[in-house]
């Protein structure tokens, strides 16, 4: 499974049910991966078709494998339910990125509207093809037997570098 970071971009709703008996109702989203939540801005006054557009930064560890979008309906006793969308994670940890796209809210298995949420995955260690792809599958580090520690933080400085990973000599340029 992939580790690094997530943006989430959440545009908008379309087709929500409206919570409220009198006036618009106020939907904001509580998004979750893992243990990790975010609260988006409550759209005030704008009923049953939000619009957001804010962005979001998950950490990605072992076991994500879905983000969670729980939409309420912000009201000054309680807020209430208004549906929930779960979007799987494996297409945007392959492509890199999903464009905004609609994904159905549901709440107790019937369709309640939709939500616009665009992803980006970055993976740890940055867009580094050579290095961040070989230690997400055991990569030198983990191989490499009598290491220590401090070795290993001094390579991956190297590795930033020009030298790729390998000891640099005296002769070697600059």
């Amino acid at each position: 499974m992939p580790q690094g970071s997530l943006e989430v971009s959440l545009v908008s709703a379309k087709g929500l049910e409206d919570m409220d008996t009198f006036g618009k109702m106020d939907p904001f989203v509580i998004m979750t991966l893992k243990t990790q939540e975010q609260k988006s801005s409550v759209a005030t006054g704008h009923g049953s078709e939000p619009v957001w557009n804010e962005n979001f930064v998950f950490n990605v560890s072992k076991g994500a494998e879905e983000l969670k979008l729980k939409i309420m309906d912000s009201d000054i006793a309680s807020d209430d339910f208004v549906g929930e969308a779960e979007i799987p994670l494996r297409a945007v940890f392959r492509e890199g990125n999903i464009p905004p796209t609609a994904y159905n809210v549901v709440r107790d298995k019937v369709f309640k509207g939709e939500i616009k949420v665009g992803l980006t995955f970055t993976p740890e260690g940055g867009s580094s093809p050579v290095f961040g792809r070989d230690e997400s599958y055991g990569g030198w580090k983990q191989s490499s037997p009598g290491r220590h520690s401090s070795e290993d933080e001094r390579d991956n400085g190297r590795r930033k570098g020009k030298s790729h990973g390998r000891r640099r000599h005296s002769s070697d340029e600059d």
